[in-house]
């Protein structure tokens, strides 16, 4: 079964990405996952060193690339497609959905053993490098295609443990990589049209706005925020990027990683997006709680991945430090075990 995330159609596929700092020098990623459509399968995946894969070609069958994991990693799956992972050397990559924008290299038969499959292509990130500059020195021995006809095309974001991230992007059939200053993404248009576009919300800031005289008469402030009139609070790729790169931006630095994380889950929660806002006809929702199917959290510093699901609040943690990589068995076991919010009695005297 193909990746869920790029298939069937464009409302059901969304993802926000952002990147924090602590005072402390670690380093954090995060990101959503949305697809409206349905439950997709989530699950994680453990991987030891050593894993051997053949990538999926076009016709379906694993006629490609060979590879093989030297790191091992932890990935966030929909099936056995990794989409979110961080490996025990500290890279982190994710892919995000990128329709109706660029094109991967035309398929070549003849170069089947450098094609790998675009939903395969975080696994073999994670399993081969240390650093951003690993990933994009790599990037012109391989050949990238799709291999299923509905999913149109997915970028990538790559980041390390020393502070450097990338957006991978594949226009015209070449890789075109955006160093990734802000540490922002969601999905269509281009990386670098995102950023310009920024700058048409230029007046955004945080705080409150003073009185001032308009015309003959004083105008006040009715509320806390008011520099923030104008930002988007749509669920299209530009206006999530302008106002997640708000949040991000206007968030205090924190002393150390896990106030981080923690932050870092905050600023996710305001681009949750509630299931049925995506459908005009209300009797075609289907049954889920929320169109954000899980959230995660990665401090590549400290090695350690996090995760939140629409079923399961509760921040749930690997640290890959605690994880024997050479020894361990490869596993896949689902993100939650028990598909229902937790509550629990408050305690009363």
């Amino acid at each position: 079964m193909m990746l869920a995330i790029v298939g069937i159609n464009t409302r059901a596929n969304s993802c926000t990405g952002i990147s924090l700092n602590s005072t402390d020098g670690a380093h954090i990623v995060a990101r959503t996952v949305e697809w409206a459509s349905g439950e997709s399968p989530s699950d994680y995946l453990i991987v030891p060193e050593g894993f051997e894969k053949q990538s999926m070609l076009p016709d379906g069958k694993r006629g490609g690339m060979k590879y093989t994991a030297f790191y091992g990693y932890v990935g966030l799956a929909s099936e056995d497609y990794v989409i979110e992972g961080l490996n025990e050397a500290g890279l982190s990559a994710g892919l995000f959905y990128f329709p109706h924008v660029g094109s991967y290299p035309k398929y070549d038969a003849s170069l089947n053993d450098i094609t790998i499959s675009d939903t395969e292509f975080v696994a073999w990130m994670l399993g081969n490098f240390e650093t951003v500059e690993d990933v994009i020195a790599a990037l012109s021995n391989i050949r990238v295609v799709a291999t299923d006809s509905r999913a149109q095309n997915l970028h990538w974001r790559v980041a390390d443990k020393y502070g450097r991230q990338i957006v991978i992007e594949y226009i015209d059939g070449l890789a075109t990589v955006h160093e990734n200053k802000l540490g922002v993404l969601t999905n269509s248009p281009q990386y670098d049209w995102h950023i310009t576009n920024l700058n048409n919300y230029i007046n955004l800031k945080p705080g409150t706005d003073t009185s001032h005289e308009f015309g003959n008469i004083t105008l006040s402030p009715i509320g806390h925020g008011s520099n923030m009139l104008g930002l988007p609070g749509d669920f299209t790729p530009p206006s999530r990027f302008v106002r997640v790169a708000f949040y991000q931006t206007s968030a205090p630095v924190l002393a150390n990683a896990e106030e981080a994380v923690n932050q870092a889950f905050t600023i996710l929660e305001a681009m949750t997006i509630p299931i049925g806002v995506q459908y005009s006809d209300k009797t075609k929702i289907p049954n889920i709680p929320s169109a954000t199917q899980w959230t995660s959290v990665t401090d590549m510093t400290n090695n350690r991945i996090y995760y939140t699901t629409m079923y399961n609040p509760v921040i749930r943690k690997f640290d890959l430090k605690e994880i024997d990589f050479a020894n361990v068995k490869y596993q896949q076991h689902p993100l939650d075990m028990v598909k229902m919010r937790p509550m629990v009695d408050a305690e009363v005297d």
